[in-house]
């Protein structure tokens, strides 16, 4: 005879699994130190600065 299986475990072990996979993408795709989110902001910050010094004013185009 075959093996008895409580569905109701097998279902919770694929959720918990599947929880898991969810998990570990999340903390590839947002899992930054608190520096690297500071050095990220810096940059962009920096970056629209040197930006902005380097717009035109319209009204002196004449």
């Amino acid at each position: 005879m075959g093996e008895i299986v409580n569905l109701k475990r097998f279902r919770k072990r694929v959720e918990r699994e599947e929880a898991s996979r969810a998990a570990e993408a999340n903390r590839v795709q947002y899992g930054r130190t608190r520096s690297e989110r500071e050095l990220s902001k810096k940059r962009s910050a920096r970056a629209a600065e040197v930006l902005d010094q380097h717009r035109l004013d319209e009204g002196d185009a004449s």
